[in-house]
């Protein structure tokens, strides 16, 4: 199931991208723009006076391919994922031993000592730095 689902979105991707293409090719109704530079002259040539038909055509067709393929493969990845097998994706299951908590040595909750802050006296100058006056 997974190959057709792959080469439904290969299909998918090369329609999309060819339907793209299409429109570009499309000759705007003032005749400028994007039309006339990605090859709306080429495109009259190939094709003679019926150019408008055949692209309108293969815009349509190509969007009516692009709405089935998108909608099949909506459908088949929903079957995908409702009969899939529980152990040909899952990963395996190890069991792994508790392990056993460390035992905590008892601390005994006594106060720290609390000892004089030394406070700078404030007669004293401050050092002289070498090299400054």
């Amino acid at each position: 199931m997974s190959i057709l689902l792959g080469i439904l979105t290969f299909v998918l991707i090369v329609v999309s991208l060819f339907l793209v293409l299409v429109v570009l090719m499309q000759k705007a109704k003032n005749d400028g723009g994007m039309g006339a530079a990605m090859g709306g002259g080429m495109a009259e040539a190939a094709f003679g006076a019926d150019t408008s038909n055949v692209l309108s055509k293969a815009t349509i067709n190509g969007a009516i391919a692009f709405f089935v393929l998108a909608f099949a493969l909506y459908l088949g990845r929903i079957y995908r994922r409702t009969h899939v097998v529980a152990s040909a994706d899952a990963l395996p299951t190890i069991a792994a031993p508790a392990a056993k908590p460390a035992a905590k040595t008892a601390v005994p909750a006594t106060k720290p000592a609390t000892q004089p802050v030394p406070v700078p006296a404030k007669d004293k100058p401050a050092p002289a730095v070498p090299g400054k006056p």
